[in-house]
């Protein structure tokens, strides 16, 4: 499973989410199945690390993030099972981009899976706010990465073989994560 988080300008909002996932995947033991990577829908700090904000907050977590920032690529719809937008506005500009309907179904809002989203599915951008919308972006993006990794996992096991009925339960939206399932 290859998963793409995406935001505005890929500094603050998007590589916390890749490094909050890339945390929960490695504590889950699945860096081999689930493949991870962020991107913003503009170029203007391409090739820039993530915001230092951004950083120190992850940090204090015990969350590393990395990389440089990149614009998101028409191959990207082709590489990724799923493309999760930070707010609707991202998820917009993605849509528009996408090549066709198949790829429009790939992107979907990373708060589709936080179980506290009570109707606000937006990762605020904190970018212009106080040090407190750094901690507010970790605290979403967790929720939401948490109940993403549930559910894939929960998926993937309704495809290899009987279940509990806890596994039952699926992402608030009603279309399927991605098209095909965790690689083994």
């Amino acid at each position: 499973m290859r998963l793409l988080f995406v935001c505005l300008g890929n500094i603050c909002r998007s590589p916390t989410a890749e490094g909050v996932m890339r945390a929960l995947v490695r504590e889950a033991g699945l860096e081999q199945q689930i493949e991870l990577d962020s991107a913003g829908t503009g170029g203007w700090h391409v090739g820039e690390s993530p915001d230092a904000r951004a950083t120190e907050a992850a940090g204090r977590r015990g969350i590393v993030l990395e990389g440089s920032a990149r614009k998101v690529r028409p191959r990207d719809f082709e590489e990724f099972d799923l493309i999760l937008a930070m707010d609707a506005s991202n998820l917009r500009d993605l849509q528009r981009i996408a090549p066709d309907e198949p790829a429009q179904e790939k992107v979907r809002l990373l708060r589709e899976w936080d179980p506290t989203a009570d109707g606000d599915l937006d990762v605020p951008d904190p970018y212009y706010g106080g040090p407190g919308g750094f901690d507010r972006v970790l605290d979403l993006v967790h929720a939401a990465c948490a109940g993403l990794l549930e559910h894939l996992l929960e998926r993937d096991a309704k495809r290899v073989g009987p279940v509990s009925q806890d596994a039952e339960r699926t992402a608030p939206a009603s279309r399927d994560v991605g098209r095909t399932a965790p690689a083994s």
